[in-house]
């Protein structure tokens, strides 16, 4: 029996495993929620060997290592999801199973462990791996990021089970992102009486973020967006503050370093007023090596034996990744079941695609076992 065989056949149990995490509801910051789902860990991944707990205020890390031949790979998994609880609910509605993370990425969990059981019932191999599960990547990482970081270190290569792009491509590059808030203080003084008294921090801001939004490079993937504004306390008072928080996108180290320098550098245009600037990377990006895109390439020849031709996606958004990727481990994301509408309640994973693509994470783990 092939694996996409084996995989077919115990598609049942296979979405029975994914209904079970997904009615396990755990939104970030949830932690009743979350620790559920981290004892369905334990109980499901405990076959391969016992998991390890790090307690954080986002909820526990867990991480389980196993295997004994080939690369030391790490893979990343979270498993908070976006959708506050009752959200809406598991169903299966033709050739689509929906539920709160199905998508992202508590299917691609389901994915994980139906891949590393076959190939080692079958005999197919597995390298060494590390497995890490954390509960806060969908509010930053902030408690994980160091556990993540860490383990990349000890590892060679990092598969991330985030979803896939719409078209199924896997994905080889993320945009960093981060944020910057700059605030303008000025004067009050009454806007009636003697407003020449006063300094507009509203207006110093409005010339700032013109100039801001003049850092944009469109060719080079590098975007701001002055997305959140506050000011002023009462229509009759000249503003004596007003803030910005700026979303940015890079591709690449360069621009962010351009983007660090310009904003240290702004200077006040109203006499009297002055500037503070606080924020900066969240995510490093994630820019493709040669290693990587070898990486890459593995998978893409798996997929292509399973009817799948995958392409290289890049994508703006950012994931656990783009930290791996950052200190030069070779990182390949996007490996996760096929699907659509992430974060919204639509979210939905194509269940006859479910085989193959378990599948093609099987062969790579075999793969890289015979490496």
């Amino acid at each position: 029996m092939t694996p996409l065989a084996y995989f077919e056949s115990h598609l049942p149990s296979i979405l029975a495993d994914l209904e079970a995490i997904v009615c396990l509801e755990s939104p970030s910051h949830d932690l009743p929620g979350l620790e559920a789902v981290a004892a369905w860990l334990n109980a499901r991944f405990g076959r391969f060997g016992e998991l390890t707990r790090e307690d954080t205020k986002n909820g526990p890390i867990l991480s389980l290592k196993f295997g004994h031949g080939g690369p030391r790979v790490l893979v990343l998994c979270h498993y908070d999801t976006v959708h506050p609880r009752g959200a809406f609910a598991w169903k299966v509605e033709g050739e689509r199973a929906y539920g709160p993370g199905v998508y992202d990425m508590k299917g691609n969990i389901v994915q994980l462990l139906w891949a590393m059981r076959a190939n080692d019932e079958m005999g197919l191999g597995l390298p060494r791996l590390e497995l890490l599960f954390t509960p806060d990547e969908e509010v930053g990482s902030l408690a994980s990021r160091e556990a993540i970081e860490a383990a990349a270190r000890r590892n060679e290569l990092v598969l991330v089970l985030e979803a896939p792009m719409g078209n199924g491509d896997l994905k080889v590059a993320r945009k960093g992102t981060g944020m910057y808030t700059l605030t303008a203080h000025g004067k009050p003084a009454h806007q009636g009486v003697e407003p020449e008294k006063g300094v507009n921090a509203v207006v110093e801001l409005a010339h700032q973020i013109l100039k801001i939004v003049a850092l944009q490079e469109w060719e080079k993937g590098t975007t701001l967006g002055p997305n959140k504004l506050r000011g002023g306390t009462a229509v009759n008072v000249v503003a004596a503050e007003a803030s910005v928080t700026v979303d940015f996108r890079v591709w690449t180290m360069a621009e962010y370093e351009r983007l660090e320098v310009a904003f240290k550098a702004l200077e006040p245009v109203l006499p009297g007023a002055r500037l503070s600037l606080s924020g900066g990377l969240n995510r490093p990006p994630m820019e493709p090596s040669p290693a990587s895109m070898e990486l890459f390439e593995r998978a893409r020849r798996i997929g292509a034996s399973l009817g799948l031709e995958l392409g290289a996606g890049r994508v703006g958004g950012g994931s656990d990744g783009n930290f791996t990727a950052a200190l030069g481990v070779p990182t390949l994301d996007g490996l996760g079941l096929f699907g659509a509408d992430a974060h919204q309640l639509t979210e939905h994973v194509v269940i006859p695609e479910i085989p193959r693509r378990i599948a093609l994470l099987s062969g790579l783990l075999a793969d890289l076992a015979a490496r």
